[in-house]
């Protein structure tokens, strides 16, 4: 037994508030002017529990059916997707839902128990979970960058950003090759820097695991991750994997594995289709990842499988620095030091065809000295362990003096590594110890 009333272009003035305490009074959506008013006295309640029209909720059974139930008016947990369907089932349903973005999100889901005390986001890791990107903190100094080399890796990553603008066909990967130690990483790594760019790095150690399919699918979710970057963050990114041809490269008899088979396919995948990437979870239409360029370093890439480093994929960029970059480099390197430039000329000159990172390692051998001088002042090899490991918080290390640095001694230095490297060349004692084993 219920009262429904309705007004239409009714004062309601006299409606005072004795009454709104005896009636439950809801505005139609679909009527502004019209209300209906439903009386809740004991009696009425009895009545409708016990009536033959009822279903036992509170209402007729052709409202129960015209009306589906929710859990709560306030809830969200009715959510659809942008498809329409259930947005928790759709989560459900994937294999594996990576979108960890959602939780007790404000504007997402449940805004009811999403509260200020913690802040709007509730998943208190997600910001850690998001430090996949390299920041380089650690490059602090002046540097120089090779402007051939920061060229290309400027048009490479600005093209793949504007591709949906170009009417050509751009290659989304760029492979870095040449000499060892010839700067190809530590000369990306400074321009990522120079152009405010958050990397996703990979190494070639990644491109292998014992369980098939997991290095495509990291590369996958890497892949994603940067795009995510540039969604949420509103920075630009890439995917960057260093040494490719370490973890893909055919040498002799090296055995393929499936992985690598699956590395080299996601790779071309990538590449063929950079905005439909696929994780595991189902295919959605809505489902479209920003284009993100993909860097690759390496030595030697004809040992890659081919198909892959074809023109329309991959943008192959020889990297061999000149004499002048050379001496560039490594004049700010020594810069600290107090060498000038003639001194840096004259190490360039005395030890020629060398990478670069061999004039890094005269300054690095110069230390050696010093190191054990150290050593030595605070109790000897034996007392080295408690000293660095084994000592109070707030106790500080003994001063240690870094040696001065001269040309003499780093035309010693030199030398020193020249012999280095000419004893592990001729030496060759495996051809010694296993005198059976074929060249």
């Amino acid at each position: 037994m219920a009262f429904h009333c309705n007004f239409n272009n009714t004062d309601l003035s006299s409606f005072t508030l004795s009454k709104c305490l005896k009636f439950n009074c809801r505005t139609s959506s679909l009527f502004p002017r019209t209300l209906s008013i439903q009386r809740v006295s004991p009696f009425v309640v009895r009545s409708i529990a016990t009536s033959s029209d009822s279903n036992g909720d509170g209402g007729t059974s052709a409202e129960s059916e015209g009306k589906k139930k929710k859990l709560s008016e306030q809830s969200s947990w009715e959510a659809k997707d942008s498809e329409g369907n259930d947005y928790l089932y759709r989560l459900g349903k994937e294999s594996e839902n990576m979108n960890i973005a959602v939780g007790a999100r404000a504007g997402v889901i449940d805004d009811l128990f999403t509260g200020d005390f913690l802040g709007k986001d509730s998943d208190i890791v997600f910001d850690y979970r998001q430090k996949v990107t390299r920041s380089f903190e650690y490059l602090q100094g002046d540097y120089y960058i090779a402007p051939l080399f920061m060229d290309k890796i400027a048009v490479h990553i600005v093209k793949n950003y504007i591709a949906h603008l170009l009417d050509i066909k751009v290659p989304l990967i760029l492979g870095i090759w040449g000499g060892k130690g010839q700067g190809k990483t530590f000369q990306t790594e400074l321009i990522f820097q120079a152009m405010g760019i958050l990397p996703v790095i990979m190494s070639a150690g990644e491109l292998e695991s014992e369980r098939a399919g997991e290095p495509g699918r990291l590369i996958r979710d890497r892949y994603r991750t940067a795009s995510q970057v540039v969604q949420n963050q509103g920075k630009m990114s890439c995917l960057m994997v260093n040494d490719i041809d370490a973890g893909l490269g055919r040498f002799g008899n090296t055995q393929m594995t499936v992985n690598n088979q699956i590395v080299v396919g996601t790779l071309m995948n990538l590449s063929d289709n950079p905005t439909r990437v696929s994780i595991g979870q189902d295919w959605r239409e809505s489902d479209i990842t920003n284009r993100i360029p993909i860097i690759v370093t390496g030595n030697d890439f004809s040992t890659l499988y081919a198909p892959l480093v074809r023109d329309g994929r991959m943008d192959k960029f020889y990297w061999q620095p000149n004499i002048d970059d050379i001496i560039n480099i490594v004049n700010r390197m020594y810069e600290k030091d107090g060498l000038s430039k003639n001194d840096v000329i004259s190490i360039v000159k005395t030890f020629p065809n060398q990478a670069l990172d061999f004039y890094g390692a005269l300054r690095s051998r110069t230390y050696d000295n010093s190191i054990l001088k150290w050593v030595n002042e605070i109790g000897g090899p034996e007392s080295v362990g408690s000293i660095l490991l084994k000592r109070k918080k707030k106790e500080n290390l003994p001063v240690f003096v870094p040696p001065k640095q001269t040309v003499e001694g780093l035309l010693e230095s030199g030398y020193s590594l020249i012999k280095e490297q000419q004893l592990i060349m001729e030496s060759k004692l495996s051809k010694e110890y296993m005198k059976n084993m074929e060249d």
